[in-house]
């Protein structure tokens, strides 16, 4: 066989791999949004159409925002109900994620993130709600409360991102592809099959050493994350942090409202004492809580002590700083 020949048969062999990957990744995101569809509302809010779901008559807001790669189901499947006894709860899907969409040449690191809960938090009307954020999402809502005061009652962070982190965790490195066009080539392609292969490896990362909840997958919304708009925004988040990090760290000094920190003292994502002492730090009035011998994942795997946590911070709404650091 000539060289040609074997070129051409090479190519219309891959050719072929590409078509069957492209296609079995459309059928899995097709069987995962009728297993999990939207259960919310939408709104349209700065040019991306946001998901979320309300529940709860308090007259107290919290808006709940979660983390890399997640969605408002990680709140769903534990939290929402021990929190929506006392308060309105809204939990919003961020730009890009579950079902909210965003445009592919929209910004995305947590300064433009931010940009977009405070225009939710208008579009909605609530008045100075409490912001419950998870990881990313802490220092999304640090992004908030520091860019709008005015806006925000109090920040009840869970296991925040709030400095540039030491390293990117092995079971994230795969996200890192900075390269638009690759990175939708490979949501497409091999983000869901390789995301199936390794699932537990992932899970074991992120949860441990907590145990995954059995009905993950669909009451905690596990599968959404097998969509290739899921790779696609998580690839996306990721490689935008360390653009906005630097100003946002350098602007810690600045907040002056309730901040809470809860982590798990085992925490396998993000490291307890580089995130939380690092933003006591800059901001002496940050009241820090530990759950000994947890992991990143506390609003599903510690709701009751997540609740008590975000009752006791939304108490001190209106304190001064004075009366925090007393």
């Amino acid at each position: 066989m000539s060289a040609l020949m074997v070129a051409l048969v090479a190519t219309g062999v891959v050719a072929v791999v590409i078509v069957a990957l492209v296609i079995f990744t459309r059928a899995v995101a097709a069987r995962v949004e009728r297993a999990v569809p939207p259960r919310g509302t939408f709104v349209e809010v700065a040019g991306q159409r946001l998901h979320y779901e309300e529940c709860g008559s308090g007259t107290q807001a919290l808006l709940l925002v979660h983390g890399l790669g997640g969605t408002g189901w990680h709140f769903r499947h534990s939290l929402v109900e021990r929190l929506a006894r006392d308060f309105r709860v809204i939990v919003l899907d961020r730009p890009g994620s579950g079902y909210s969409t965003r445009p592919a040449d929209a910004a995305a690191g947590p300064l433009a993130q931010a940009e977009t809960v405070a225009a939710f938090i208008r579009a909605l009307g609530l008045d100075r709600p409490v912001l419950v954020g998870h990881s990313l999402g802490g220092a999304i809502v640090l992004a908030t409360a520091v860019a709008h005061p005015q806006l925000v009652g109090a920040l009840a962070l869970v296991a925040p991102l709030t400095q540039m982190p030491l390293v990117v965790p092995d079971v994230f490195q795969a996200l890192a592809v900075t390269q638009p066009m690759l990175r939708w080539a490979i949501g497409h392609t091999l983000a869901t099959p390789l995301g199936i292969a390794r699932r537990q490896v992932v899970l074991d990362a992120v949860f441990g050493p907590d145990p995954v909840p059995r009905d993950f997958a669909l009451a905690g919304g596990g599968v959404l994350g097998m969509r290739p708009s899921a790779f696609i925004s998580a690839s996306t988040d990721l490689v935008a942090v360390p653009g906005d990090l630097p100003q946002l760290v350098a602007s810690y000094p600045r907040l002056t409202l309730p901040v809470g920190v809860l982590y798990g003292t085992a925490d396998r994502i993000l490291d307890p004492a580089h995130h939380g002492e690092g933003l006591r730090a800059l901001v002496p009035h940050v009241h820090l809580e530990y759950v000994e011998g947890a992991g990143h994942m506390l609003p599903l795997t510690a709701p009751d002590r997540v609740a008590a946590f975000v009752r006791e911070v939304a108490r001190r709404v209106g304190m001064r700083v004075d009366d925090e650091v007393a």
